[in-house]
């Protein structure tokens, strides 16, 4: 399989689509006044340390405070895969204490950004580790021989040295002049970062842009074409790809055309469709995704697809084509935390397997770490995903004015019910001439016709006339009872 990049620059965002086989699979965006923080390195000033959670939160001059936990910290004794001992945090950092931190996790709603004090430095072929000494290997690269000469090749040229490097997959069959640069510019940057006395809290080295940190990120092995329809990003994008990746300038092009870049493969009727919460299938069933804050679920349903055999036969394949769909719409809405996949219930052991297996196929070319269960009798599937950024549906969608987030809003009948209380409310309290109710228009009809006897009968219970107002800008929900 190949990717065909496709990124779209306005002054005001970045855009960045991963194609496959012409469909969308994946989309980054990047907005100027809400960057990521992914990979920033900042100077922060610790605020408060909780024992009990083990925990602190570190100023870094953001709109909330960041999360840093007890594991998450350089201590003694810690081994390379910093497995920590049981010293409790209050050994470890006090509240004024500035400390150097890198962000690994976005804020996500209310909470804060996630941070950790052991440093990566990340590069085209290499990942520098200031805080180790040991050198690893992405599994990624299966070849034994292979695995043995690049960690040869660079424990001999950091012979003597401080630090630690995590050998990435794009390093797999490159030279000792390629690795030696990296490994150069890596210990280049860290002394820099070293050498900034910037006073606590300020941001120390910024994450590079969007675009180059997807090429540098994705293997050249599995990039066809990246078109950019900005020349000065595009110039940019050489600039680095000719320093790093110099396999990949001649697949680097400006994309001059009048249709806009994102029409190419209709990748923005991709992303509108995946806003909404139902994924049609190709055989006629659908997917409903919701995601909360706590959980995804996705409930798999035939809907209009009834098959050619028998009636298991058609639950199999509609699971079976689910599966490979929800796997595509766990990248492309990049949704992460935990993961309900309700399939449609089978009885048979054998199909249960082999929809296991299509939905671990559909997650194999997925970056981001995940994990799956084994399908329930039920036919529900627990997994999780990492998450390290903002869900597409976050990014580009807030709560409805209307119903907050909630998905409903109370019918009109309800709200004139609820009308008819409050004025019996009012009624009991004070002594007027009569009441003015002020509703949505759909209420207000409601009131007129359907209601129109209850009005009535509560005029002459009350003893007070009624009138009606219409306000076109309230929401269904929403009504005044105005004592005149």
């Amino acid at each position: 399989m190949s990717d065909e990049i496709l990124v779209n620059v306005t002054p005001q965002e970045t855009r960045v689509a991963s194609v496959e086989n012409g469909l969308l699979q994946e989309v980054y965006i990047e907005r100027n006044n809400r960057r990521g923080l992914v990979g920033n390195i900042y100077r922060g000033r610790v605020k408060r340390v909780l024992p009990g959670m083990q925990a602190a939160f570190v100023d870094l001059n953001l709109e909330r405070t960041a999360f840093l936990h007890e594991s998450d910290i350089d201590w003694p004794g810690d081994d390379d895969k910093h497995v920590t001992t049981s010293v409790s945090i209050t050994e470890k950092i006090h509240e004024g204490d500035d400390v150097l931190v890198q962000v690994i996790k976005d804020p996500l709603g209310s909470k804060g950004a996630r941070l950790t004090t052991h440093i990566a430095i990340p590069s085209r072929y290499l990942v520098y580790l200031p805080a180790s000494d040991s050198i690893s290997i992405s599994q990624k690269i299966e070849d034994d021989s292979e695995r043995q000469r690049l960690k040869d090749l660079l424990s001999a040229l950091t012979a003597g040295k401080s630090g630690g490097f995590i050998i990435r997959t794009a390093a797999e069959g490159i030279g000792e002049d390629v690795l030696n640069s990296d490994r150069a510019f890596l210990e280049r940057v860290w002394a820099s970062i070293q050498s900034d006395h910037s006073a606590a809290p300020c941001l120390v080295r910024e994450a590079m842009p969007l675009v180059v940190r997807v090429l540098r990120d994705l293997p050249e092995s599995e990039i066809q074409k990246v078109r950019i329809d900005s020349r000065e990003t595009c110039r940019t994008v050489l600039q680095f790809v000719e320093t790093f990746i110099p396999e990949l300038v001649s697949r680097i092009e400006h994309y001059p055309g009048e249709r806009p870049i994102f029409d190419l493969y209709s990748v923005e009727d991709e992303i509108n469709k995946a806003l909404s919460k139902r994924v049609e299938l190709k055989s006629g069933g659908h997917l409903c995704i919701d995601q909360t804050e706590a959980m995804t679920t996705i409930d798999v349903n035939t809907g209009t697809y009834v098959g050619q055999r028998n009636l298991e036969e058609t639950i199999f394949r509609t699971n079976l084509e689910a599966a490979q769909a929800a796997a595509r719409q766990l990248r492309l809405r990049n949704l992460g935390g935990i993961i309900i996949i309700d399939f449609i219930d089978m009885k048979e052991a054998e199909h249960r397997e082999k929809v296991h297996r299509a939905l671990e196929q559909g997650m194999a070319r997925d970056r981001a770490r995940h994990h799956i269960c084994s399908v329930s009798p039920l036919g529900l599937v627990e997994m999780t995903r990492e998450r390290t950024r903002e869900s597409l549906g976050h990014v580009l969608c807030e709560a409805c004015a209307c119903c907050a987030g909630q998905g409903v809003v109370k019918t009109t009948e309800t709200i004139c019910y609820e009308i008819f209380r409050e004025l019996l409310r009012e009624a009991r309290q004070f002594k007027v001439e009569q009441y003015l109710v002020l509703a949505s228009q759909d209420v207000v009809d409601r009131l007129l016709g359907e209601e129109s006897g209850s009005i009535v009968e509560l005029e002459a219970f009350i003893g007070h006339p009624i009138n009606l107002q219409a306000e076109p800008l309230y929401a269904q929900d929403q009504f005044d009872v105005v004592p005149m």
